[in-house]
């Protein structure tokens, strides 16, 4: 058994992972927040990870305490330098604790590289890595389309080849969620309220290159409210807006670099809208809900191929 951990600005989460079964579980809480707010402080991300990790890791080894031969732990947002929050020092000091007490090697990663390994470990595609595929990272935080790789060593070889030039897609959706008055994060409402509208809506991506812009759709949105249009109407928009940008840049990559596979990963991704129509589109991949969104199974996935004791 692999232990991993995750403390993202979203949610705690820990998984074992059993390599040699390919089986895992997991246990993940959203960091709550306040109604009407958009988001938490770093300063309180970090607190409600430190409250909340304890109790995370007790539900986690609540129904057996297996052997675990290693513990992995995302401890930055990205693989580059410069990335950080403070959030993922409460994960890290967890996971640097454990291996201590257990005598087991201790692996890092970032945020998202989890995030890859876990939608391809769902989708039954971990052996894309061996000759590349296009990973788009959808979230609140994140909004990027990625080239990824086995770097050789187990871990995840991740080029970025386009992201956002404004908001994030995740950002889009709870920005307009909360001004309709839905909790934050406002996803799988805003979903619920977009399946009500059974008109077509039409929204218009805006590339600069690869790259999107996505803070239009947000003023376009405000001006439908205004307006006096449904909050169903602008529901759809926005979850329309979003398909259409990330099945433009779907285009643009194929056109600019080659056709190869692309997973779309996320916690945006998790739209069974936006799911059903890229799929049908561009043959995409999809893992379950469970882990597309932010969890601590790609974390352990990761340590397990690091340690050796899984195929790469």
């Amino acid at each position: 058994m692999v232990l991993g951990i995750d403390t993202s600005n979203y949610s705690t989460s820990a998984a074992l992972y059993d390599a040699a079964t390919g089986q895992w579980r997991g246990v993940k809480r959203l960091l709550p927040v306040k109604a009407g707010e958009r988001g938490l402080r770093q300063s309180d991300a970090l607190f409600l990870h430190n409250r909340q990790l304890p109790e995370v890791l007790d539900e986690l080894f609540s129904l057996d305490t297996p052997q675990v031969s290693a513990v992995g732990v995302s401890t930055a947002p990205r693989d580059v330098e410069g990335s950080y929050m403070p959030c993922f020092l409460a994960g890290k000091l967890a996971a640097t604790a454990a291996a201590c007490a257990l005598g087991a090697p201790l692996y890092f990663c970032s945020h998202q590289q989890g995030h890859v390994a876990a939608a391809l470990f769902g989708c039954g595609a971990l052996h894309l890595l061996k000759t590349g595929c296009y990973v788009f990272h959808v979230s609140g935080g994140t909004t990027e389309l990625l080239w990824c790789l086995d770097d050789g060593q187990g871990g995840i070889k991740i080029t970025r080849l386009a992201g956002t030039m404004d908001l994030n897609a995740g950002q889009l959706i709870d920005r307009v969620g909360v001004r309709l008055g839905l909790p934050f994060p406002a996803g799988p409402q805003l979903e619920k309220l977009a399946e009500a509208y059974r008109e077509p809506v039409r929204a218009r991506a805006v590339l600069k290159g690869l790259n999107p812009c996505l803070s239009g759709f947000e003023n376009k949105a405000e001006q439908m409210l205004s307006s006096g249009q449904s909050a169903e109407k602008t529901a759809k928009f926005v979850l329309c807006a979003v398909l259409e940008t990330v099945s433009a840049m779907t285009a643009e990559v194929f056109r600019q670099h080659g056709r190869y596979p692309v997973v779309y990963a996320g916690g945006v991704m998790s739209n069974r809208f936006l799911k059903n129509e890229l799929q049908n589109r561009f043959d995409g991949l999809f893992c379950e809900p469970q882990l597309s969104a932010d969890n601590a199974v790609g974390v352990a996935v990761l340590a397990a191929r690091k340690e050796g004791s899984c195929g790469r």
